[in-house]
């Protein structure tokens, strides 16, 4: 009997050990040592301790495959929210964070529609059907468009259920490409206005030349406008094909040197044959043997377009000077300076864009296309350079090509008046 007290007894320590240790386990989520433990209860002890310790490897590694996802759609470049069936926030991504201005940490268990006013937004939540990802006619639903409460972005944003009525919310940033399918409008509308113009005129023409006896004097007349319009066409699909040709090739070659002196004298034929004796032309600097690196018709054509634009915007017996320097940096500077009508201040900034015109009567009237300035602005930065441009009305204005180093090297000293 007093054996099977003390047995008793050790089965009861046993159970109470086995337990508490069952309840710390539990408490803990993982599995403490082992107390000590005899006979059947030290086989069950095991057992135990084996389970728990597979499952705590379970649940570690099921939170690793957790946080590899959440880390993959923190790389995502558009932003997710999770959402209850109430709109809570359980979860919010960086990206999320930024376009909605919502702080990931302290927001969480929030109504996002508290946080999130825009109206857009809150209708879309509103439309969500509670049990499918589709719109209420079977259909896909379809993003929605609306501003960033934080910055200055438009977001297109979509909403859909998962799981029991939990709610996925993807945004992601739409400015550049809205931006760019407003650029390629306003191309399209500008290059059929363009277009449409000088076809105008000529169809006029033509049935003037058709339905009217007209003189030699006046036939010549008519024939004479007739080429300027075509001509004014001819340059415009020029100047197009260019900017089409530049954006569309591989990168300036950097091993592929050019003659600056040639360059410089291709262009300084082009610019004073333009003017016609009207203008004064200054070509100083000095060469000293300078070659650059790159491609050689878009060099040619960019410094032939600031000289082009100098000659239509300078007026009858104007200076328009062009100065090649190389600067203590190392960069070379190519300076085309005139004393013409200048540009007001407001204008400066779109310069570049294709067919932006100060002045847009003025710029048909001398054959300007509206495409020179963003030809020369893609060529500049294609060759890693950059273009600055200083103006103010009545003082004319000054287009400064800078061209880095690694595209300029020195052969030979050569004074850019002889070479030119």
């Amino acid at each position: 009997m007093a054996g099977l007290s003390i047995q008793a007894v050790r089965d009861v320590l046993g159970i109470a050990r086995l337990e508490a240790w069952l309840r710390l386990a539990k408490a803990e989520l993982r599995a403490p040592d082992l107390p000590r433990l005899s006979g059947l209860w030290s086989e069950l002890g095991y057992r135990f301790e084996g389970a728990l310790r597979e499952r705590e490897r379970r649940v570690e590694l099921e939170g690793q495959r957790l946080a590899q996802f959440l880390s993959a759609i923190e790389a995502s470049p558009n932003g997710v929210l999770l959402l209850d069936a109430n709109d809570h926030i359980l979860w919010c991504s960086r990206v999320a964070a930024g376009h909605f201005a919502l702080d990931p940490q302290r927001d969480l268990g929030q109504r996002v529609t508290n946080l999130v006013r825009a109206p857009e937004f809150v209708a879309h939540l509103q439309g969500l059907a509670s049990s499918t990802k589709d719109g209420p006619d079977g259909e896909p639903r379809e993003p929605v468009s609306m501003p960033s409460p934080a910055r200055n972005l438009n977001l297109s944003v979509l909403a859909v259920t998962y799981a029991n009525g939990l709610r996925l919310v993807l945004s992601q940033d739409v400015t550049d490409s809205q931006r760019n399918d407003e650029m390629r409008r306003n191309f399209v509308a500008n290059v059929s206005h363009e277009i449409r113009t000088p076809l105008t005129v000529l169809v006029g023409f033509v049935d003037t030349l058709s339905d009217l006896p007209l003189s030699e004097a006046e036939r010549a007349r008519v024939i004479g406008l007739m080429r300027q319009q075509s001509q004014r066409m001819q340059s415009l699909v020029d100047d197009l094909l260019t900017l089409a040709r530049i954006e569309g090739s591989a990168p300036p070659p950097p091993d592929r040197w050019i003659d600056l002196a040639e360059l410089v004298g291709q262009v300084k034929v082009e610019a004073e044959g333009l003017s016609q004796g009207r203008h004064q032309f200054d070509w100083t600097g000095e060469l000293a043997g300078i070659e650059l690196a790159g491609n050689a018709s878009e060099l040619r054509s960019a410094m032939a377009n600031l000289m082009s634009n100098a000659v239509r915007y300078t007026p009858e017996q104007g200076r328009i000077s062009f100065t090649v320097e190389t600067r203590r940096d190392g960069r070379l500077q190519v300076e085309v300076r005139d004393s013409g009508i200048g540009i007001a201040p407001e204008h400066l900034p779109r310069l570049t864009e294709r067919f932006y015109r100060v002045d847009g009567s003025r710029s048909r009237a001398t054959g300007g296309t509206g495409l020179g300035l963003a030809i020369v602005k893609h060529v500049v930065q294609r060759h890693g350079g950059e273009l600055q441009i200083r103006s103010e009305p009545g003082q004319g204005s000054t287009f400064t090509m800078m061209l880095p180093a690694a595209r300029m090297r020195h052969e030979q000293a050569a004074e850019l008046g002889a070479a030119v």
